[in-house]
């Protein structure tokens, strides 16, 4: 990543790790009482991914939206491509019209920022890295999952050290600003939906300062947006 990328993502961690001390993984009923709906329709929402995932090769990678994530979307020459519907509040109408389950359920709840498809090429590797700020958290949705050969998730989502496993339909909650990785070991193409959620516990200084990142980050995304729609 860019030099002023990374001192400013350590200085965002440093700024909140000193006052937030929640675990990797959080209570989705506690933090995220919507992921029961996304939960609920999540068959509805792969059938939209599925859809989507038939013009893969116009989905933009990662790397050729965030210039700054090329050292992990473009480690490997394995592509990592991201359908985004919606980042940080701004809607990208031509993508969400996709997807009008999806869109919906986004629509109601107020707390998600952003929805992306993601799209893991077979033998992708994600190395490991840290998310730059503590004020969202990671919601995950597994829509399309390999099996291994004895049956079990063939991607694994790698968060504090811990692999998780996790079967189609089932959301994880976690905090991306631990360092995490993905791996996907099959030869199939992985999906999930990834949202992130305004983070609502935090002391009232934090959640201005957090107001005002997401504000900053999505004038940033308004001017890059024409990388975005696909």
């Amino acid at each position: 990543m860019g030099r002023l990328y990374d001192s400013g993502a350590r200085l965002m961690r440093r700024i909140y790790d000193r006052r937030l001390h929640d675990a990797a993984v959080l209570d989705a009923a506690r933090h995220f009482p919507d992921a029961v709906s996304f939960e609920t329709n999540w068959q509805a929402i792969r059938t939209e991914a599925l859809q989507v995932a038939a013009s893969i090769a116009s989905i933009p990678r990662f790397h050729e939206i965030m210039r700054e994530q090329a050292d992990i979307s473009a480690s490997d020459g394995r592509d990592w491509r991201m359908y985004i519907m919606q980042a940080y509040g701004v809607r990208f109408l031509r993508n969400l019209a996709r997807c009008p389950t999806l869109a919906a359920l986004v629509a109601q709840s107020p707390d998600v920022l952003s929805a992306s498809f993601s799209f893991l090429a077979p033998g992708k590797h994600i190395p490991p890295h840290r998310g730059p700020f503590r004020g969202i958290l990671r919601g995950y949705l597994v829509l399309s999952m390999p099996l291994d050969s004895e049956g079990r998730p063939a991607a694994t989502l790698t968060v504090d050290g811990h692999a998780h496993r996790l079967h189609e339909g089932e959301f994880m909650l976690w905090d991306d600003t631990f360092e995490h990785e993905v791996l996907n070991a099959s030869d199939e193409v992985r999906i999930v939906l990834l949202l992130d959620i305004r983070r609502r516990s935090m002391p009232l200084d934090l959640r201005l300062l957090s107001n005002a990142v997401i504000a900053l980050v999505r004038l940033g995304i308004r001017v890059r947006g024409s990388r975005i729609a696909v």
